[in-house]
Parts: C-alpha cells; sequence; structure tokens
C-alpha cells in the first residue's frame, strides 16, 4: 500500500524521511514484563508451537498504530540499529511464552516497498502488515492472507484547514470545489475516489512526497492526504509553520473499508504456521486492548527507538504517541467493529473492497487472483470471539 510515508521535522526544517541508522546493539525493555512460562499455563506457551523467533515485518518506522506487536516484546530486548529491528522475549499477560519475537521496521528500512514483497524476498518472515487492497494488488503472484486485524478501521483521511475551508464537512464537499488535493502517487484508493466520482480527476495532485510545505505555503487552500492517527497532531502540535487545528475525513467512510496492517502470512505457510496461530492470534488481540488501555511503556520505547536507535529524522515523541493511541479508540480504529471481537474480519467489507479494486487494477494491467474471493485475502479462524475491547 503506497503512502505510508509521513513528514518529519529536522533543525527546524522540512524533509522526507529517508534517514540510515547506524549500526547497534542495544538492550532495553518493551511493553510486557516476565514471570517463567509455566507459571500462566499451557495457554500461552508457544515453545514446540511457534519458530524459536517469531520475525514481523511493519510497514513503517515504529509508531503507535503497531503498539499491539510492540506490546508483546519483554525485557532484555535486542536493538540493530542498522538493520533496524528489535529482538527479544515475547511475552503475553505477563508470561514469557517460551519464544522471540523480532519486529522489523518497514519504510525507508526496506526502500518503501510493499510488505507483501518483502515477504517474498525474505522467507525468514512469517507475518508481515499487509492492507487488503495491497493483498488483492498482489493475490495473483503474490499471495498474502490476514489472520488478525489490530486495527478495524483504516487510519488515512483527507484533511483541511477549516478555516480556508469553513463549508468542508466531508470529502464530498471537497469534490463540489477545484480545491486541490495532495496525495502519493498509486494510491489505490484516490482511484476508488475518482472512479466513484466523489473526487475530479482534475483536482487530484499525486506529487505529495510526506513534506507539509506545500499545505503550509497554500495558506491550507489545499486539501491532503495523511492518517488521523497522526498529522491533527503534529500539524496542531508540533509543525511550527502551522500551529493549527485541521478537519478531516477517514476514507473509510467514503466507503472504502480497507483493513490497515492486517497481519498476515503467505498462504502457503498455513498448515505450517497452523499450531501457532492458534496461540498467537488470541495473544496478538489481547495485545492490542492492553496496549491501548496502557500504552505509556510501549510509547516510552517507540520513542527511543525513533530518537536515539534508528535515527529515522521522524519527529516521534511521547505526545504524539500518547495522541495516537487515544485517538485510535476515540474514532474505533481500534474496536470490535460490528460485534463484540477484536481484530476479526467482516467478509462483506472483504468483498466490498474486492468489487472496489478488482476493476482498477485490471485498468492498471495489474489483475487481481481470476474468480478472487474474501477467503483468498483473509481469515477468521484463528480468532477468539470472546476477545474484545470493554
Amino acid at each position: 500500500m503506497i503512502g505510508r510515508r509521513k513528514l518529519a521535522l529536522v533543525a527546524g526544517g522540512l524533509v522526507l524521511v529517508l534517514a540510515a541508522a547506524c549500526s547497534s546493539d542495544n538492550g532495553t525493555s518493551g511493553g510486557g514484563t516476565a514471570t517463567p512460562a509455566p507459571a500462566a499455563g499451557e495457554r500461552l506457551s508457544l515453545k514446540g508451537a511457534c519458530p524459536d523467533t517469531v520475525v514481523l515485518q511493519t510497514d513503517w518506522v515504529p509508531e503507535a498504530e503497531h503498539g499491539a506487536v510492540y506490546q508483546l516484546l519483554g525485557p532484555g530486548a535486542k536493538i540493530n540499529a542498522g538493520k533496524k529491528r528489535i529482538t527479544g522475549p515475547l511475552v503475553a499477560s505477563g508470561q514469557d511464552t517460551g519464544v522471540k519475537l523480532e519486529v522489523r521496521a518497514g519504510g525507508p528500512a526496506i526502500g518503501f516497498q510493499q510488505v507483501s514483497a518483502q515477504m517474498y524476498l525474505d522467507q525468514s518472515i512469517q507475518l508481515g502488515y499487509v492492507f487488503t487492497d495491497e493483498a488483492a494488488q498482489n493475490s495473483a503472484k503474490q499471495p498474502t492472507l490476514a489472520v488478525v486485524t489490530p486495527l478495524d478501521i483504516n487510519p488515512q483521511m483527507i484533511m483541511w484547514d477549516p478555516k480556508s475551508h469553513p463549508d468542508f464537512n466531508t470529502i464530498v464537499d471537497i469534490g463540489q470545489t477545484d480545491t486541490k488535493v495532495l496525495y502519493f502517487q498509486g494510491a489505490t484508493y484516490m482511484e476508488y475516489l475518482v472512479g466513484s466520482g466523489i473526487l475530479r480527476r482534475s483536482q487530484i495532485d499525486g506529487s505529495y512526497n510526506g513534506a507539509p510545505a506545500t499545505f503550509v505555503s497554500s495558506g491550507g487552500e489545499v486539501a491532503q492526504q495523511g492518517f488521523a492517527t497522526s498529522e491533527p497532531y503534529i500539524y496542531e502540535k508540533s509543525l511550527p509553520q502551522w500551529r493549527k487545528p485541521v478537519k478531516f475525513q477517514l476514507i473509510n467512510d467514503t466507503g472504502y473499508p480497507v483493513y490497515a496492517s492486517a497481519v498476515s502470512i503467505r498462504p502457503a505457510d498455513k498448515d505450517k504456521l497452523a499450531p501457532c496461530l492458534k496461540k498467537l492470534v488470541p495473544i496478538l488481540q489481547q495485545a492490542q486492548i492492553d496496549y491501548v488501555k496502557n500504552p505509556t511503556a510501549v510509547n516510552q520505547l517507540l520513542v527511543k527507538l525513533n530518537k536515539e536507535d534508528y535515527k529515522t529524522g521522524y519527529p516521534y515523541d511521547e505526545g504524539l504517541a500518547a495522541f495516537t493511541a487515544q485517538q485510535e479508540v476515540r474514532l474505533g480504529i481500534v474496536g470490535n467493529g460490528s460485534d463484540q471481537t477484536l481484530g476479526n474480519f467482516d467478509m462483506n467489507r472483504i468483498k466490498r473492497v474486492v468489487d472496489v479494486v478488482t476493476p482498477i487494477f485490471a485498468a492498471q494491467k495489474k489483475p487481481v487472483k481470476q474468480g478472487l474471493k474474501p477467503e483468498d485475502l483473509v481469515t477468521n479462524e484463528f480468532i477468539d470471539p470472546k476477545i474484545g475491547l470493554r
């Protein structure tokens, strides 16, 4: 999925995050505290069921949207700054599960390529964050199967300045004007917005590179893509050139209900990983709940990784991380969806996405798998329906 890149501030200037990190191997602590594995019983023991080290590829630098997986890192985690990955005991609800978890940064760390492509390039990766439309796009040649979604709603949005555009309440309102809309070239959701008549092709501008310079220099005359979990805070609190609120609407609310950063496997690995996933998926469900209810320790780790270890150049501070965790719950980005379960998939939503993106990718001469069905992209087989946000 194109468009994960965000802005960065360095010494008061505006830059695209492309920084490399120096190599180091330091100890740190994650979100969990460990007790001996037998203490909480067999349910949380992953030894023998999972690989000795479970490797998960994220889609961006460490951020609160990834809180669930960082929540599982226990004490003594080791950081490889050069490769931008952290490895430590996989701790669930305070119990050491007997295996390790390695969380790898995405975005600039993997040359901004799609996670699904990275999973096929590097077979040591068992799990990766994949958007539903990305999974559909690659379903013919690099298929992935999502097994749990920590985020129920995609946080991507279109934002605007309410002072410059007091009549805007939705993206449809933007489409009734000539207002330019900045976005990352190649974003599939934009083809949907144009194809459905919500926006007009003459007003969209794919030159957005993650920097806020155009938005700021226009005085808020343009609209711009972003993430509801980050840019509203950054523009109001952290961006000295702006320091004002923005308004937005989620892309999800326009009828494009993709799941963002769903934890996915290669379908060919399903049988081999099934014993692991049966135990690990409920652990991931609970970890997301534990994170949003008490995010402080994980947020401190995320800030440290960005600033001290990976040196990403991304201005990630505890204020932004705390905002993200709160905003996720406030907007239902982390939630139970239409039932009482966190992390499961609504097959009607998946079918909607398949129906929308199939002609888009066909027109781009990147056809999806013939006869693509929701069950080809996601499964609820390993979900514990009793685990939900209360």
